[in-house]
């Protein structure tokens, strides 16, 4: 499943991509643009705009509050999806990329050394280059799981 989600939820868009979802961000605010590029990507656009016209040729989801939590109950529930655990982390979360493993000895140089001497397994986005390791945000993933009910059995 694929979302475009509009400028105005930059903080949903990111948890989505924490979880494993292919999310673009999308930052201009010109909504036929929008609406172009959800057509030709296959993308369910996801906004807080009330003014985007549901129009049938696309699929689209007006996000309704503000806090994060909600945000994604409502995504998860309108669209009858669950997270599956197998699936966080697995995406850059700046450029939406799929990450990919790379050797301990490679990052020495590119990351804290308390991360280098206290973690074994990383992963890095060949787009952006950014390195990731399970740290605090894995953990607050799997609380925010927990709290949602979410998660594939």
């Amino acid at each position: 499943m694929k979302f475009l989600v509009d400028f105005m939820l930059g903080r949903l868009c990111k948890w989505l991509r924490l979880l494993g979802y292919d999310a673009s961000y999308f930052v201009s605010d010109k909504k036929s643009d929008l609406i172009y590029q959800s057509l030709k990507e296959g993308r369910i656009i996801l906004t807080r705009d009330h003014r985007l016209s549901k129009k049938k040729a696309i699929r689209l989801i007006i996000i309704n509050s503000d806090l994060l939590e909600e945000q994604l109950e409502q995504v998860f529930s309108e669209l009858n999806i669950k997270v599956d655990p197998e699936e966080i982390f697995t995406r850059c979360l700046v450029c939406n990329e799929i990450l990919q493993e790379i050797k301990k000895e490679k990052v020495k140089d590119r990351v804290p050394s308390y991360v280098f001497q206290t973690k074994n397994d990383f992963s890095f986005c060949a787009n952006c280059q950014k390195i990731y390791w399970k740290g605090t945000h894995w953990d607050l993933a799997h609380q925010l799981l927990k709290k949602l009910k979410r998660a594939k059995a």
